[in-house]
């Protein structure tokens, strides 16, 4: 006949010893009722500094005897945690729970212990790194930011197209505005503006027309002249000066 109480004392004296500063018995009537308290282990890690290294995990296990302990399972209750979300506790008591019924008909405790323990480092090692995956998402985000303030606009097919039809339409109105501004036919010069212009023609007869129009003789101005003394060699002087 199996002596339950037998192994069972036998465990708490083992884990006492294993766990000398984490198990605390609270009662052993009926039954042994202890706690454990659970920390993940430290990660080997040369980068890490007491200001970025992650904090640890922590949790409080509280174990109930049964009477038929081993063999039935044990009445389990996580009391404590820290550094844990809600959901990972739940994890965790499925982890438990997963355990109890892997060993049933042996003692268990420390099996139990040693895989918490572990799932405890691995979450903390998770959280490390989806934070360090933050970190480098908002430093990524952060960089293309500013490199967008040194960047134009990438051009397409479409893009492309797009500029070359507003272009187009800007160069054809400013030609069409230079060609209303042009007052004579394009590239002429004034000798050929003064040959292709009709009007130019007869402009310095009609000058000469409007100056005979318009001078008037003052005949007084010649009746003396019969009164001046000119001798032939004036005659001939003026004669000269006149040919």
């Amino acid at each position: 006949m199996t002596d339950f109480r037998e192994e069972q004392e036998n465990e708490i004296e083992a884990l006492e010893s294993i766990y000398p500063d984490e198990i605390r018995v609270l009662s052993t009537d009926p039954y042994h009722v202890f706690t454990l308290d659970i920390k993940s282990q430290e990660v080997d890690d040369p980068y890490n500094s007491d200001e970025t290294k992650e904090p640890a995990a922590l949790c409080t296990l509280q174990f109930s005897y049964v009477e038929k302990y081993p063999e039935e399972p044990p009445v389990f209750e996580i009391t404590e945690y820290e550094n844990l979300e809600e959901d990972q506790i739940e994890v965790l008591n499925e982890l438990i729970t997963e355990n109890i019924e892997e060993s049933l008909g042996m003692v268990m405790i420390f099996t139990i212990v040693s895989a918490i323990q572990e799932k405890l480092t691995e979450i903390v090692e998770e959280t490390k790194k989806r934070r360090i995956e933050d970190e480098e998402n908002k430093k990524r985000i952060q960089e293309e930011m500013e490199m967008k303030k040194f960047e134009g606009t990438r051009v397409t097919i479409e893009t492309f197209l797009a500029w070359k039809a507003k272009f187009d339409a800007e160069m054809s109105e400013q030609k069409r505005l230079k060609n209303q501004s042009v007052t004579g036919p394009k590239g002429l010069t004034g000798k050929e503006l003064f040959f292709t212009d009709d009007s130019m023609n007869d402009s310095d007869v009609k000058f000469l027309q409007s100056e005979e129009d318009t001078v008037e003789v003052d005949e007084s101005l010649f009746q003396d002249m019969d009164d001046l003394d000119l001798d032939d060699n004036d005659l001939d002087l003026e004669d000269t000066a006149v040919d």
